[in-house]
């Protein structure tokens, strides 16, 4: 239960939580400001940034897509050390480099909106209008005039921490066990949840500064109003009493990493929504495989924050008595990639079901030659699998209105990583691999609701905690990003593999695949262990005590355990971070969080930044020419970014930039 208020005691109770394996199985047209808004993005903006992304020319040639670069991307910086300190409270980057807070929990988004009280007394409608908490996936999107000097941050507000309210979360509970909390903390909590978007642009002194009335300036929270689009919406397992036509939904939760579109949206990712809910019903939920493949709570109370006893819709226990059984299927409405178009600050953010219903990571592009997409996840449980969406309709640069509703027709795959390096990608597609009647589909869209389910049945490779996926700039070679699995070898249906080799695997490991022809679109690859995070061989732990076997790592470079986000620069550097318990004794050589950069030829990693006690490094990017970077700092324990030891502390936007105004990290 999450009673505790305390830093560690909380994050321990959330890791709790979340360690619990849920895998059973073995196995339109456009009104002129948006017009305009987006056209500023795709001509200059996304268009010089795409091109460094793609290499040079918008789309990749056909040389560049079969040829893995002999020349190592410019690395040009000294490491910095490990911090382990247990009072560090702030973030170190190498000699040569600046970074400064930019953009914090509780800082004005939109007009009207008061400035954060630092003992935490701001209203729930207060923080509708401020920066949420625990800054996650983070993308710029710069305009055309001046992509590198001016446009749009967009970040996710993943979960919330204690230190939203003054006294911590507030708790009840009767004599069955059932919490209870004050509707007030609820309804706050909510509006920290979501994406934050904001414009930025360079001042007349060169400094980056918000533009605090923008009319792009907008929260997207727990409490938005959101369309349900494509193949499962508005059948009877989107139904709800207060929404019997299955087509709106209130609100995003638990939005981890992201990704974006060429057409110039931003898609953010709904992960572990699964512990907002419960349903205390014990034959229903044994019987109802949206919600136990998924492990949505059959105990007295949701897993995380017991809103179920202020918002109803929490509740997914069936009601006999309501229509669609009240709110059950709920739960069934999250889960999916969401669609918002940051130009459009009246838009309706569209949940894309076509893309499967997942505990989802990111949605990340790659994008071929002649305009065809795949997007690809991963679905952060011990357990699960590597997933990627090909739409059904190529990219048309020259239509930009076509390319509007592109995401909901198209073809979901989960991954199968066979033990001799050779990968396949199975379609998860009604009436096809055993997606039938018998094992319980009756319908494309019981696919897309269940697809974990589907992804069980055509045989995909359990893996250790799939999260962030980057796609090589030139190559198109796909990475992915394994974080750990206490399970692996232990448990009868995660044995270990080629993909997946190490028992108790603490430290994680990145995984490295090419497409056929390095086509997006393929449906077999090749793949390799790109590398085990870990100690060096022979290392200690502060006991002086020899590191165990399954802590041992092979990094060239640079040590790190936990790998999460993971990123491509548009010259091709890959950003690695980190997302692991800087005061387990396990990680005692690794101290605090990290980001560090690899050379994806060599495979040789060096340390660029560390950061405050108690903290998670997530979310990157850059303007398009490389020279100003942000990076988010979650959950930090002590002070940041005060720093001052008595503050309370805030999930910050950190912005880096190089002294000589040069590229970060040549």
């Amino acid at each position: 239960m999450l009673l505790g208020q305390n830093h560690q005691e909380y994050h321990e109770s959330l890791e709790a939580v979340d360690d619990q394996a849920d895998n059973p199985s073995n196995s339109g047209s456009l009104n002129e400001m948006v017009e305009s808004g987006r056209r500023n993005f795709l001509k200059g903006g996304l268009g010089l940034a795409m091109a460094g992304f793609l290499g040079g020319s918008g789309l990749v040639s056909t040389a560049q897509a079969h040829y893995r670069p002999s020349q190592r991307p410019d690395i040009g910086f000294n490491p910095i050390p490990v911090e382990q300190n247990p009072n560090f409270d702030t973030v170190t980057v190498p000699k040569g480099y600046s970074a400064q807070s930019f953009f914090s929990w509780g800082d004005p988004v939109e007009q009207g909106a008061p400035a954060w009280q630092k003992d935490a007394s701001n209203t729930w409608q207060d923080q509708m209008k401020q920066a949420g908490q625990n800054h996650d996936g983070i993308w710029f999107f710069p305009f055309r005039d001046k992509p590198n000097d001016q446009g749009l941050l967009v970040m996710n507000h993943e979960y919330i921490n204690p230190t939203l309210h003054p006294g911590g979360l507030t708790f009840k509970e009767d004599e069955n066990g059932l919490r209870f909390r004050p509707e007030s903390e609820v309804k706050k909590e909510m509006a920290a949840h979501g994406v934050s978007i904001i414009e930025v642009k360079r001042s007349t002194d060169g400094a980056w500064v918000r533009v605090m009335d923008s009319k792009y300036n907008r929260r997207i929270t727990g409490m938005t109003p959101m369309a349900l689009t494509g193949e499962a919406a508005g059948t009877d397992m989107l139904k709800t009493m207060a929404d019997p036509e299955g087509r709106t939904v209130l609100g995003t939760l638990n939005n981890c990493a992201m990704g974006f579109t060429p057409w110039g949206t931003y898609l953010t990712c709904e992960e572990n929504w699964k512990n907002y809910f419960v349903n205390r019903d014990k034959d229903d939920y044994a019987q109802r495989v949206s919600h136990h493949r998924y492990g949505v709570s059959n105990q007295q109370n949701s897993a995380y924050y017991a809103w179920e006893s202020v918002e109803p819709r929490f509740n997914a226990t069936p009601d006999k008595e309501q229509a669609h059984g009240g709110y059950v299927n709920e739960p069934n409405r999250f889960g999916w990639v969401v669609e918002i178009d940051p130009f459009d600050p009246k838009s309706t953010p569209k949940k894309r079901t076509a893309m499967g219903r997942l505990v989802r990571e990111c949605s990340t592009l790659s994008l071929g030659d002649s305009g065809q997409m795949a997007f690809y996840f991963g679905d952060d449980t011990r357990g699960e699998y590597v997933y990627k969406f090909v739409p059904d309709k190529v990219y048309d640069p020259k239509r930009l209105t076509s390319n509007t509703d592109i995401l909901d027709s198209g073809t979901l795959y989960a991954a199968i990583f066979h033990d001799d390096g050779k990968g396949e990608w199975k379609p998860l597609v009604f009436g096809q691999g055993g997606l039938t009647r018998r094992n319980g589909f009756f319908s494309q869209a019981d696919v897309l609701i269940n697809a974990r389910r589907a992804a069980d049945i055509v045989g995909a490779t359990t893996m250790d905690r799939p999260e962030w996926v980057a796609v090589h700039p030139t190559t198109r070679e796909v990475y992915v990003t394994l974080t750990n699995n206490k399970h692996r070898g232990k448990k009868d249906d995660q044995s270990t593999n080629a993909a997946n080799p190490r028992e108790d695997n603490r430290h994680g490991q990145i995984v490295r695949f090419t497409e056929a022809q390095s086509d997006p679109t393929a449906i077999t690859f090749d793949w390799e262990v790109f590398l085990l995070a870990g100690d060096r061989p022979g290392a200690t732990l502060a006991d002086n005590s020899k590191v165990p076997e399954n802590l041992i790592g092979n990094i060239k470079g640079d040590i790190f355990s936990s790998p999460d986000g993971i990123w491509f620069d548009f010259q091709g550097r890959l950003w690695i971070q980190t997302d692991y318990g800087d005061d387990s004794e396990r990680n005692y050589n690794m101290g605090t969080n990290q980001m560090l950069c690899c050379d994806p030829v060599t495979a040789e990693v060096k340390r660029f930044m560390v950061g405050p006690r108690g903290c998670e490094i997530t979310g990157v990017t850059t303007t398009p020419d490389g020279k100003t970077m942000w990076v988010n700092i979650q959950h930090p324990e002590i002070s940041f970014p005060a720093s001052d030891g008595k503050t309370r502390p805030r999930s910050t936007t950190v912005m880096i930039t190089k002294d000589d105004g040069g590229v970060i990290g040549s």
